[in-house]
């Protein structure tokens, strides 16, 4: 068994590096310069032939592919459209939109490592109501 496995492997190798690999560039083996010239155009050829066989496989003309586009884009309307108002809609009827609570925060929400950089250090930026508490709160200190 491990004398077939290791002649099946050696096979693998050999045919593989008896085959021919090709890449996108154009690379002659080394040789005289007519040689690698010969070389490197035998190889464009059999890769221009190569092309002309795929696009002849093809046998969509233009209009057709022009026609399959707009097809797909009109099955994607028809789909994705209804279903992007549908969860729009669910969202906005079915589901509850809850805000944070109004009072006071707990501990763990309210955890301030340093003072705001305005003249009501403790108070949040739109929060209105400690802004009229500092407020009048200074106005009493001051006066």
């Amino acid at each position: 068994m491990f004398a077939a496995r290791a002649f099946s492997r050696n096979l693998t190798r050999q045919t593989f590096r008896q085959t021919q690999r090709r890449s996108n560039q154009t690379v002659p083996r080394l040789g005289s310069a007519a040689e690698m010239e010969a070389e490197a155009i035998a190889q464009l050829r059999a890769r221009v032939r190569r092309q002309k066989e795929i696009m002849d496989a093809t046998t969509h003309s233009e209009a057709e592919e022009v026609a399959e586009m707009w097809k797909w884009i009109k099955v994607s309307f028809i789909v994705a459209f209804p279903v992007c108002v549908l969860s729009v809609v669910k969202d906005l009827t079915l589901i509850d939109h809850p805000h944070r609570k109004e009072g006071p925060q707990p501990d763990y929400m309210a955890i301030q490592v340093k003072e705001f950089p305005w003249e009501c250090e403790n108070c949040a930026l739109f929060d209105l109501e400690c802004w009229k508490k500092c407020r009048a709160e200074q106005a009493a200190e001051g006066a």
